[in-house]
């Protein structure tokens, strides 16, 4: 099942989702051809009942999707709009037309609902907004809309009265922990296209006559960049094993700790081995380093995760850390 859904996701995305249309999306360019061509795949209801039209398929088998996310520098909320759709399905709520993104809100003094940063929110059509133990979806239309941090990021505002009409989804949800499982898969995505890149251009690039891959201290390097990469795919796949909607917070907290300690020592390691190339504008390199930084810090960096671990492991009755390690791992096929 993961070969059918990432050949054909792979497909889908080599075709519509190049470099070139990342830069342009990016640039303030239309978004639509290419959320118009992932909406018609119908991958963004994998994750809804077949009762209700989707795929029926669990985090596992998305995770694929979720990964190849990040290997193309998708600049569209697909993962978001998936995760988010089949969040929707199972509180029983239709997810309305277009792009869902999450976002965490702060009534302020002032009257209004304010999202501090809200991933992808320049290109999406609403938002799944948390505040005060309630999630309610959010129209982005609607909202006053400034930068924040990355290019397609953006700090969103709402009246109070927006808030309290908005359409409310029953239950409590954990949209951090969910979050955090997307761009854990999306950083292992993006560490491994960096890793591949990388690993090709030392190969190619020649000094002294031979490919610089062929020197001792690229090759340490590149060892170095190959751990990272893939340990982090391990983790992010372990994150996201799970029947329901929403994975487990531990291996969550695994996997998004691994995976943003690995987005920081690979994007320092391929930028030192391309040299002043890799930060130009023209070289591809950056479109995936910049996320890498990005997602890394998105639904918590590695040290947030590292501290609900640590509490995890001070709460829990079994005496050895290697227990919880175990136990988080383990996980029966």
């Amino acid at each position: 099942m993961d070969d059918l859904f990432s050949d054909a996701v792979k497909a889908l995305l080599t075709d519509h989702c190049t470099p070139a249309v990342v830069r342009a999306i990016e640039a303030g360019q239309p978004h639509a051809p290419l959320w118009q061509a992932l909406e018609a795949s119908g991958f963004a209801d994998a994750l809804v009942p077949e009762s209700a039209g989707g795929a029926g398929l669990t985090l596992a088998d998305v995770y694929p999707v979720l990964e190849l996310c990040g290997t193309f520098a998708v600049p569209v909320p697909l993962g978001e709009t998936l995760l988010a759709r089949g969040l929707l399905a199972h509180a029983g709520v239709s997810a309305p037309k277009g792009s869902v993104v999450f976002g965490t809100g702060q009534l302020a003094s002032d009257g209004r609902l304010y999202c501090a940063q809200v991933r992808c929110a320049a290109k999406a059509d609403w938002v799944l907004v948390s505040c005060g133990g309630v999630c309610r979806l959010l129209p982005v239309a609607e909202a006053q809309m400034q930068v924040a941090g990355f290019c397609l990021d953006a700090q969103l505002s709402w009246p109070q009265a927006a808030w309290e009409q908005a359409q409310p989804v029953p239950g409590t949800h954990d949209l951090v922990t969910l979050q955090a499982a997307l761009y854990a898969a999306q950083l292992a995505g993006a560490l491994m296209a960096v890793f591949s890149r990388t690993l090709q251009y030392a190969n190619d690039r020649q000094q002294f006559g031979k490919p610089i891959g062929k020197f001792q201290a690229i090759q340490h390097q590149l060892s170095l960049m190959s751990e990272h990469a893939f340990a982090a795919r391990m983790a992010a796949q372990l994150g996201l094993c799970a029947e329901g909607p929403v994975p487990d917070r531990l291996r969550v907290a695994m996997a998004k700790a691994r995976t943003s300690e690995a987005a920081l020592e690979v994007a320092g390691l391929s930028h030192s081995i391309h040299g002043a190339i890799g930060f130009t504008r023209e070289f591809d390199l950056q479109l995936y380093t910049r996320r890498l930084h990005a997602w890394r810090q998105a639904a918590g960096s590695e040290s947030y995760w590292h501290d609900v671990l640590g509490q995890a492991l001070l709460d829990s009755p079994e005496p050895l850390s290697l227990d919880l390690i175990r136990t988080l791992t383990d996980v029966v096929v």
